[in-house]
């Protein structure tokens, strides 16, 4: 179903939004930030190959999240300056765990679940 590129962007605003709002309740796992990080990469990548089948989606989101947390294991000095910055903390993140590969794996799904429902409730901007 072809849709517009409008939902994904609200979608990813939704994300975002809720992302940062996350961190700000102590009673909100850690966890949940890195499912809605993968489950907006999921969007973005959605955004901006919106014609390309889920499988390949997919595949590109994980394939960019666990690049994302590998990279973490690279420590060098202009690296880690960076990451001592707000933005690089929330794109690049601070350590390598192998846990945050499954909150990525969690979040992407919930991106295909939500394209899933969006094709069962047919919606559909142009």
């Amino acid at each position: 179903m072809h849709r517009s590129r409008i939902i994904y962007g609200g979608l990813i605003a939704i994300t975002i939004i809720t992302g940062l709002l996350s961190r700000h309740f102590s009673f909100v796992p850690l966890f949940i930030g890195d499912i809605l990080w993968a489950l907006m990469v999921y969007f973005i990548v959605r955004f901006l190959v919106i014609g390309k089948p889920v499988k390949f989606i997919v595949i590109a989101s994980l394939l960019f999240c666990y690049l994302i947390e590998f990279s973490q294991l690279y420590k060098a000095p202009c690296i880690n300056e960076l990451r001592h910055t707000l933005f690089g903390r929330l794109v690049l993140g601070a350590g390598f765990l192998w846990s945050d590969l499954l909150c990525y794996t969690v979040g992407v799904v919930i991106g295909v679940w939500i394209d899933g429902q969006l094709d069962t409730y047919k919606v559909k901007l142009n």
